[in-house]
């Protein structure tokens, strides 16, 4: 069975393949070798952020990979992501230029607002990464950055070149609504928390009707949240579902499989980690199979609008998606 596995992006025309390599709880110390095995195992999409604080040592597995033939940097599809306390239009580029930097880049293909969370300016010789509060505070602070003039910004930087594309993350339909009456140039991604817990259907519908492309991050469910919230610890873990271990039986597949293939089957990327190699070559074989009618009717049960990475859960008083 012979499967699409990229999504085209709209603008650049440019191929996003739809299952890479999330970045995030990845250790600066394991960080390099393991981005490194991961290109050595077929992985093509690698997205990072700022605020991973890991951006150096993805870098360096990235370049040497480059360095050593695996592969090129044409064939790689590099994201990341601009931070909360960046979005003043003067701050947008100096942190674009220290993301760059810092991976020994000359490009990435795809740069994303983090967060709809304009947060109170901190330099970069004061902390970086710079987290969600001042420099001693125990409150969060917000700043006065429009979305419309950090848009600006990011389309300076798309037209340079040095971000093929843009695009945003944890945005609800109202703020992109607004945002498309005045982008010049539309976000090419749309990145959100899916999984069946939180299945976000007609937002992931609509804004595939926009033209944006849809990438799922925490496909796992509560896997990575179990040290951070409450719901992390007492939701049922999903790779354990009888639900889900049901259809992965049925298909000869893992849990983690069924689970990505969810996603794909919505026409959404998915960018799983492990620090397994085994099992990241695992999270890539799922373009030989598709779920049936039935499995995406269970699945579809399973929906608890259910959401793990909210602001709220950390104790930001900021209730983002009320």
């Amino acid at each position: 069975m012979t499967q699409e596995q990229h999504i085209v992006l709209n603008r650049t025309g440019q191929k996003m393949p739809l299952c890479g390599f999330g970045c995030w709880k990845v250790d600066p110390a394991d960080a390099e070798e393991t981005i490194y095995n991961a290109i050595k195992a077929g992985v093509r999409l690698i997205d990072g952020a700022g605020d991973y604080g890991n951006e150096v040592e993805v870098g360096r597995g990235i370049n040497k990979a480059i360095k050593e033939g695996i592969v090129k940097r044409e064939d790689l599809f590099v994201v990341t992501k601009l931070w909360n306390t960046f979005h003043a239009k003067e701050n947008v580029r100096p942190a674009f230029d220290k993301q760059l930097q810092d991976m020994g880049l000359s490009y990435v293909d795809l740069y994303l607002i983090h967060f709809p969370v304009p947060l109170k300016h901190v330099a970069m010789d004061a902390a970086y990464p710079p987290g969600w509060y001042q420099i001693g505070a125990k409150d969060i602070e917000f700043e006065r950055s429009p979305m419309q003039d950090l848009w600006r910004e990011m389309e300076k930087i798309a037209e340079s070149g040095d971000a093929k594309n843009i695009g945003i993350s944890n945005f609800n339909v109202q703020l992109i609504l607004d945002l498309l009456t005045y982008a010049n140039i539309k976000p090419a991604t749309l990145q959100v928390e899916l999984h069946p817990y939180l299945q976000q259907k007609r937002l992931v519908e609509w804004v595939q009707k926009q033209g944006i492309a849809v990438t799922a991050y925490s496909s796992f469910g509560p896997a990575s949240f179990i040290q951070l919230t409450d719901d992390g610890k007492t939701a049922e873990p999903l790779l354990g579902h009888s639900v889900i271990k049901a259809i992965a039986e049925k298909h000869g597949k893992s849990t983690a499989q069924v689970l990505l293939r969810w996603s794909l089957d919505r026409n959404v990327a998915v960018i799983p980690k492990s620090m397994n190699v085994e099992r990241t070559k695992s999270n890539l074989d799922i373009f030989d199979f598709t779920l049936a009618e039935e499995d995406l009717a269970a699945i579809a049960k399973l929906e608890l609008g259910l959401r793990f990475n909210n602001p709220d859960s950390y104790g930001f008083e900021l209730p983002l998606w009320s």
